[in-house]
Formats: structure tokens, sequence, C-alpha cells
């Protein structure tokens, strides 16, 4: 299996990855004090560093684009500091590391919010969602609905964002535009129902998305952004009645921008693959660069889709909670260990770190 495509390098950009093996971020709820990454959490990505590449957990642009509790910011020094302690470990280790930069938009709670405030949304529709609040899943809150003139705000945090992920060391970062949080609910009609140049057409609500990328590329080449969508997912409440045609928009409009790749949850997040029919070739060749596949990949489909050319890399999410050495249990076709459903949000170590190896 060692010839197999899916364990050879794939040239990214400036980055060789030493196979097309991705490591999908995963929320996990174990940030220090002051919403930073810590040492433990340098461990962590640094036993998976053996994936081609390894995306984080989502990282919080700014107070306003958190959902969830203890996750890991890129805003304040500190918190890029908390990163350093990862990128060290994971290069150390041989890996190459994004960071996947998060903006929840309406899945948020107003205990989370600056000055307990509403979380914001394109339109005032609350998500028939819930967050993680430490001790459990809650309802999130009533949105309100933004400004035009609040707009440039998010897409200045995602600059700084991007220019704090080069302080820290990443090799690129990932936009978030998938799963239903902010620019996803930009995307989709069922959450977006402006009546300004933000809303109403596909051009309109691709808009907030494509301004993000066009602001980052002012401080970042685009080998080093990627992007995520999930064009039929219902994660987080959202849909559209015409996913081809929004997706298809918009992945072509990245292609133009040349970026490092799209990232694309097939299916329903999580659950099943079919959910809906979609044409996902049709988006890799309009894309025209690198395309990570994602959802319910085991061995089997990922070295067919990767040896007959239908992607180019593929992600795992859970079982790399579970199996720290996954890429070689994959090449060897060792059997993968359960993952402890109990401790995968929030906590210490436990569940985290101590995950063995086929060797240990």
């Amino acid at each position: 299996m060692t010839d197999a495509k899916l364990f050879q390098p794939f040239q990214l950009g400036s980055l060789t990855l030493k196979n097309r093996i991705v490591m999908a971020p995963l929320t996990r709820n174990r940030a220090a004090p002051g919403n930073a990454a810590s040492a433990m959490i340098a461990e962590h990505y640094r036993q998976r560093a053996g994936a081609g590449l390894l995306i984080t957990e989502a990282s919080p642009i700014s107070q306003q684009g958190q959902g969830y509790i203890n996750t890991p910011w890129i805003v304040t020094d500190d918190q890029v500091a908390g990163w350093r302690l990862v990128t060290d470990a994971v290069h150390q280790a041989g890996g190459a590391i994004f960071v996947q930069l998060w903006h929840v938009g309406r899945v948020s709670h107003v205990s989370l919010q600056p000055d307990g405030g509403a979380p914001v949304a394109p339109s005032a529709i609350r998500a028939n969602t819930k967050t993680f609040l430490g001790g459990g899943f809650v309802d999130v809150s009533e949105p309100r609905a933004l400004a035009r003139e609040e707009l440039q705000g998010i897409v200045d945090d995602y600059v700084k964002a991007a220019k704090n992920a080069a302080r820290a060391g990443f090799d690129g970062v990932e936009i978030h535009a998938a799963n239903g949080y902010l620019l996803d609910q930009f995307q989709r009609d069922s959450s977006n129902k402006r009546t300004d140049d933000y809303g109403g057409s596909i051009e309109n609500r691709a808009r907030l998305t494509l301004e993000v990328i066009d602001a980052m590329l002012a401080a970042l080449p685009p080998e080093k952004i990627g992007i995520r969508f999930s064009p039929v997912s219902p994660a987080n409440d959202v849909a559209d009645s015409n996913p081809q045609a929004l997706f298809g928009y918009l992945v072509e409009q990245v292609g133009k921008r040349k970026l490092a790749y799209i990232h694309i949850v097939e299916g329903a997040t999580g659950g099943p693959r079919d959910y809906a029919p979609f044409d996902y070739a049709a988006l890799r060749k309009s894309f025209g660069g690198a395309y990570i596949a994602n959802n319910g990949y085991d061995r089997g489909m990922a070295l067919a889709a990767v040896e007959t050319g239908m992607v180019d890399l593929v992600a795992f999410g859970r079982p790399f909670i579970s199996n720290p050495d996954l890429v070689e249990r994959l090449r060897k076709g060792a059997p993968l260990a359960e993952l402890d459903k109990a401790t995968l949000y929030g906590g210490d170590a436990h569940g985290y770190t101590d995950y063995p190896s086929l060797e240990q």
C-alpha cells in the first residue's frame, strides 16, 4: 500500500505534503484560560503530524465570532503565542498545518458575546440548533441582523486573523464558509433575507465571502489560503433553494483567485453522504486547483477516490481523534480504535492526548 497514491507526496503551492491525508478541523473545547491554545493542545496536534496536512479546530477571529466555550481564539498576542506552541510542535514533527478562521454568526449565546449582546447574523432569524457552554448543550440565542456598515469590521477581523496566523507560524489559513456559520449564513437563502446588496441574488449572497477572500489576499499569497464549503449540509439549520448554482458560482470565483484548495463537505456534515443530490465533480472541475474531499470516507473509499483522480486529498475527522497515528493504520490496513464520545467536548488530556498508537 505504500505505492498507493493516497500515501504519496502532494504539492500544495510551495508546500510538499508527505501524503494526501488531511486531518479535518475538530472543535474540542480545551482552550486554556484567556481562550489560548496550550502545551496540551500542541501535544495533541504533534501526535497527529503524520497527516500530510493538519487543519486546526476552528479559531474565532473575534469575541463576536465565538459560539462555543473554550475555543482557542487568534486575536491577542497571548493567543498568537499559544498557537505558536502548536505550529512549532507540528513543524518539529515534520508536519504542515493551516488554521481554520471562524465567525459563528448566529450560532452563539448571549453569555459569550460582547456585553451580553445578541449574536449577529445576515437576518434576524434564530437558528434551530444548539451550542456548547461547558455544562452541556443549550439553544442558541436570538440574533440581530448586521447593519451594512458593520460588515467591513468583520472583513477587517478576518484580515487581522490572517496576519496573526502568519505571526503564529502557520503554513496557511482556511476560511470557514461551511456548516451554517456566518459566511454560510450569508450564502444560503434560508438564513439570508436581506434586501440590500448582500441579499437576494446568488452574487449578492456570495459577496461577503468574496470580500473576505479579496481582503485577505492583500495580507497572504493565494497559495496560503484555502476555503471550506458544505453545499448541501443542513448543519446549524441552513439550506438553499439552488445549491448547485450557488456553490458553482462561489467555487468559480474562488478558482479565479487561485486559492490553495477547496475543502468540501460532501453530504450532511457528520451524516449521510447522499443527503441531497449534488455534482461535486463539477466543483472540482470549475475550481481547477486542489480538492479536499470530506465526510464519511473510509480507507477503501479514500484509496479509490484518490487513485481514480476524483479528488486530490481526503480529510478524516473523528478517526483522527482516537487514532493519532491514523495515517500509519490506514497504510497498514490496521484496525482503528473507537473514540470515547463522552470526552469529545471539554475536559483534560483524557480522551485528547492519551489515545495510544499501534506501537504503544
